[in-house]
């Protein structure tokens, strides 16, 4: 479970952020600051995992508190949420190493897309191996490459054969094997392998042997 500190000055906005927040799977809200004086005190105090960060507090300015959250949790991350429109002060969060910037207002369909970006982003790369493969670090910047053409000559309709044959596999399989499940050649499954593979798809799994080691792919999760 995600936890989630929400900064803002305005209680009744803070109450709607948390119902967004509630009502989307694998969050929680553990607290509630409108200062930037209780949110240091709240922040090491809960040690959450992500703060959603107004930029207008009463006694301090959003950028210059998050430095100040750091050092009492320094592994926090920090969502902004602000009526801040000023190009300067969006340039400043980005440097600042923020997740995300969501200017108010917004719908908790805005909110929850920015909310699971970032557990399969952020938080899958802290979680799912010790080497990131590029596709992992794609994600995280939001350029996954799900939109990337196919190869020259590949069609989505053998894509898919492709993936149903490695889903039916009680194991990995080889292009060879892939090729005589479909009937096609064994350079052309390979193509569509290595491209799922490229989008994070899959994983490649070495099998050495005499000669040069062969390529078993198996898909993740």
């Amino acid at each position: 479970m995600i936890k989630v500190l929400i900064v803002d000055d305005d209680f009744m906005v803070a109450k709607v952020h948390a119902g967004f927040i509630q009502r989307t799977p694998g969050f929680a809200v553990v607290g509630v600051a409108h200062t930037g004086a209780q949110a240091v005190i709240e922040t090491g105090r809960l040690q959450p995992d992500l703060v959603l960060l107004d930029i207008h507090l009463p006694d301090i300015n959003g950028l210059d508190l998050m430095h100040k959250l750091r050092e009492v949790a320094p592994e926090l991350d920090v969502l902004v949420i602000s009526a801040a429109r000023e190009v300067d002060t969006v340039r400043k969060a980005l440097r600042g190493g923020i997740v995300h910037y969501l200017i108010k207002p917004f719908s908790q369909t805005d909110l929850q897309e920015r909310l699971e970006h970032y557990r399969s982003a952020y938080q899958g790369l802290d979680s799912a191996k010790d080497v990131a493969e590029q596709s992992d670090v794609n994600r995280v910047f939001g350029l996954d490459r799900t939109d990337r053409p196919l190869p020259k000559g590949c069609s989505i309709e053998t894509l898919k054969l492709v993936e149903a044959a490695l889903k039916e596999a009680d194991g990995d399989l080889s292009a060879a094997e892939v090729a005589a499940q479909l009937g096609t050649s064994r350079v052309s499954a390979r193509r569509y392998l290595e491209y799922l593979h490229d989008e994070g798809v899959l994983e490649v799994r070495l099998k050495y042997g005499v000669g040069r080691p062969e390529r078993r792919y198996v898909l993740k999760g």
